[in-house]
């Protein structure tokens, strides 16, 4: 399973605005964990923690353990309020996950077997494409990563989406085209070298 980021959160005493501000001026961020079959929980999230979480993108997308009092709760971000003038989180909302909970995340793919790619060893350039997927997942068994295995693809082979095995349970979440996730392109030398034929061989039929 993939390593699932660790916020730290403490219960928040009070609801309303009151306390939100309050919150807000001790450098916390207000917030609440609800659904799983319990009770809402009002919490603090520290600012500087939640806003380097933001800055490093998909946070609407990725698994986190957010730890109130040091009690974990495997949750989603459904929701981040903010600042309508500076831009900067005013609220976080999280939804409590089970294990059977459905839920889209972004998945890395590794590349493996590159020294029996017949592609790249005549030269050829792996161009990834993706080197994430969406996938929507099960929370209690979240693949680390997707495997596209290279071994045997020639020069101009594409790999796409259909092409690379999917844990059980797992979906993309684009599902109207088998999108590429990389290519093996020609080395610039091949690929004049091929235009180069192209265009006598188009020559010649016109003579």
């Amino acid at each position: 399973m993939a390593e699932t980021p660790v916020l730290e959160a403490v219960t928040r005493e009070g609801v309303g605005k009151g306390a939100a501000r309050t919150a807000r001026r001790e450098g916390l961020v207000p917030g609440v964990i609800y659904g799983g079959g319990k009770d809402p929980q009002p919490i603090n999230v520290k600012f500087n923690e939640l806003l380097k979480s933001l800055k490093q993108g998909k946070f609407l997308s990725t698994l986190l353990n957010v730890k109130v009092d040091g009690k974990d709760n495997k949750v989603i971000c459904r929701a981040v309020q903010r600042d309508v003038v500076k831009d900067l989180p005013t609220h976080v909302d999280f939804l409590r996950l089970s294990d059977r909970s459905r839920i889209n995340l972004y998945i890395p793919v590794e590349f493996i077997n590159r020294e029996k790619c017949p592609g790249i060893k005549r030269g050829g350039v792996l161009t990834i494409v993706r080197n994430e997927v969406e996938l929507m997942v099960t929370a209690g068994k979240i693949p680390e990563q997707l495997v596209v295995d290279l071994e045997g693809l020639q020069i101009n082979a594409h790999i796409h989406i259909s092409d690379v095995k999917l844990p059980a349970g797992t979906r993309p979440t684009i599902t109207d085209r088998d999108f590429v996730i990389a290519n093996i392109q020609a080395p610039s030398g091949l690929r004049s070298a091929e235009a180069e034929a192209d265009g006598e061989e188009e020559g010649a039929e016109e003579a």
